[in-house]
């Protein structure tokens, strides 16, 4: 039985349910990731016994289910999608807008979905908005397709910014910062087509770059859809 499918016990003598438990543990995440959640935090976060906290959640994987279909409700549309590319392009950048509000959700994508009722949602919006589900694999294929790249993009995204965090330097700094060594294995010649890349390349920023992939992903994925009909 799920976490979802089980009745919550009675809230007295303090007053408690999912709902508060996953807020605290949301609040804990939000400002230490992962690693600064566990259910004695919670508990003393709600001022319970953490023994208690166990009638409502059995483990901390199911309160990471908990804390995921939370911010799932984040990334729902608010209107129906008009067509698959909207659907689509949406998730992939109402999720990267979640994960960089709740940058340890990047280390919970991918995984095995999410079976509360705002991830069904989610999904429902998604797959609803395809003309044809008569070729179910194909549409399978298309949403796994665009996940793959913008779960990628948004998990690289997050990295650099806990990497910019963890170390107080910024992007450029880092690239300041490690310049001249870069520059003396370039022109050492052994690498031609990085100092290609180095030299000619346009930095951009990580929402242009998240963009013009997932402009990419899409094209390639409707080249693979059947046509509607006229």
């Amino acid at each position: 039985m799920t976490v979802w499918d089980r009745p919550e016990p009675p809230t007295h003598p303090v007053p408690l349910d999912r709902e508060r438990i996953v807020a605290a543990a949301l609040a804990l995440a939000d400002a230490g990731g992962l690693e600064a959640v566990s259910l004695r935090k919670v508990a003393a976060r709600l001022d319970a016994g953490p023994m208690r906290l166990y009638r409502y959640i059995s483990t901390k994987e199911e309160l990471f289910d908990l804390m995921v279909d939370a911010v799932q409700a984040e990334i729902l549309p608010e209107e129906r999608p008009g067509d698959w590319r909207e659907a689509l392009r949406g998730l992939a950048e109402r999720t990267r807008q979640t994960a960089l509000r709740h940058m340890w959700l990047a280390d919970l994508l991918g995984g095995r979905p999410t079976l509360g009722p705002n991830g069904l949602a989610v999904t429902e919006a998604t797959l609803s908005a395809f003309d044809d589900l008569t070729d179910v694999d194909t549409v399978l294929r298309a949403v796994e397709t665009v996940s793959a790249y913008f779960i990628g993009a948004i998990r690289r995204e997050v990295a650099n910014l806990r990497a910019e965090r963890a170390t107080g330097l910024s992007k450029r700094d880092w690239q300041r910062a490690h310049g001249p060594h870069v520059t003396n294995m370039l022109a050492s010649g052994r690498f031609p087509a990085l100092a290609k890349v180095v030299y000619d390349g346009t930095d951009v920023d990580a929402e242009t770059s998240f963009a013009t992939g997932l402009d990419w992903v899409l094209d390639a994925v409707a080249v693979k859809l059947p046509r509607p009909s006229a």
